[in-house]
């Protein structure tokens, strides 16, 4: 995989360099006195959109945690560059990809973009470490995760409406 790209590099993709989407509507509860969503609002969408791209990649979400190695996954840093507001009743989409695949961390490389948008709202990047579940001390990914992840990355594109499941 390659390595981690830069705010601008992840600024200055577009939707179809991504694998995988996840839409959404923008709900009244979501935006705050400035009209426009609130900020903390982005980390839900990106969390949401990693847990269908994991059902996407075979892996249901807590199913990531392996009891046969007894590891999990613990995010270590979130990352969310600001571009451009997005409002109240917007279609949106979340796209998702694996940015790298380490020997014990993961990171995905996240944008949103309106609908029929080329130029991301936002963009960023969500970190996990791979650790133990009893001590917390980083673990190599197992390898048939390390697999699922890296073939969903190489998949068709697919978006994905996530409440009905479907693509859209």
């Amino acid at each position: 995989m390659g390595s981690i790209m830069s705010a601008e590099a992840r600024a200055g993709t577009g939707p179809l360099d991504y694998p995988f989407a996840c839409q959404f509507r923008v709900r009244y509860s979501e935006i705050d006195g400035q009209l426009i969503v609130f900020n903390a609002h982005y980390l839900t969408y990106y969390d949401t959109a990693l847990a269908e791209f994991f059902r996407h990649a075979g892996i249901v979400y807590g199913e990531a945690r392996d009891p046969d190695s007894a590891v999990d996954f613990h995010t270590v840093r979130n990352l969310i560059d600001y571009h451009a507001p997005v409002r109240l009743d917007e279609l949106i989409e979340v796209h998702v990809r694996v940015g790298r695949i380490g020997r014990s961390s993961i990171s995905f490389d996240v944008a949103l973009f309106a609908e029929g948008e080329d130029r991301p709202r936002n963009s960023g990047e969500v970190v996990w470490v791979c650790a133990g579940i009893g001590d917390h001390r980083s673990r190599p990914i197992p390898e048939h995760l390390r697999a699922r992840f890296e073939a969903a990355n190489n998949a068709p594109r697919v978006v994905l409406d996530p409440v009905s499941r479907r693509p859209c």
